[in-house]
């Protein structure tokens, strides 16, 4: 059985470097909605970047979002951002691709929140990065076809937040939209989404335990 290990961002910063000197290395930050896995993903890329410029970069797994057209088509528009409303096939593959690391350049997509579409070919990730930070809800779920994706990935955290803090995060960010929507997407979506990456994720190697 799998042992987490609690650590540090420096700390865990300084076990990438040593994973990725011979060749790119790829980090898992998983966790559920709203527990800061972007603001995790960038500080480390920036702590990395630091010691050694253009060595680190951060592969978000939202840009794999099946598209609303898809979405309204089957029905699963109110549950957008469950796992089932993503490409976990095209995700896969392209990190099988970044793994190898054969190509001078590879273009990722990104998910622009501020229009809830994926943006394609929107980062560069050159071939001289030999970090890769890649970050999403739902890395390492322990359900098909999630699984799979685990022996893509050097290193594993997951971030550790106490669901009443979740609960207020998730709240917060849909704060402008009418009370009977925000409440739908907490309690419909987000917050049974966050409960599923908790209960029915893969132990990680290392964990981030939320401080208040």
């Amino acid at each position: 059985m799998t042992t987490t290990q609690e650590i540090s961002v420096e700390d865990l910063a300084a076990r990438i470097v040593d994973r990725g000197r011979a060749q790119r290395s790829i980090t898992a930050v998983c966790g559920p909605p709203g527990a800061g896995k972007s603001t995790l993903s960038d500080e480390l890329a920036a702590q990395l970047n630091a010691r050694d410029d253009g060595s680190a970069a951060v592969f978000p797994m939202d840009g794999y979002h099946f598209d609303d057209l898809i979405l309204n088509a089957r029905g699963w528009r109110p549950r957008k951002g469950a796992p089932h409303t993503f490409d976990v096939g095209g995700f896969r593959h392209m990190l099988m691709r970044l793994k190898r690391n054969e190509e001078d350049e590879i273009a990722v997509p990104v998910f622009d929140r501020s229009i809830e579409i994926a943006r394609n070919s929107a980062r560069i990730i050159p071939r001289s990065v030999r970090h890769l930070i890649v970050e999403g809800n739902y890395l390492l779920l322990d359900e098909a076809p999630w699984r799979d994706l685990g022996t893509l990935f050097d290193t594993t955290v997951f971030l550790n937040v106490p669901l009443a803090e979740l609960e207020r995060r998730l709240a917060e960010r849909w704060q402008d939209l009418p009370e009977a929507d925000r409440k739908a997407k907490l309690e419909e979506n987000d917050l049974p989404n966050a409960r599923q990456v908790v209960s029915g994720s893969l132990p990680a190697e290392f964990q981030i335990v939320f401080e208040p």
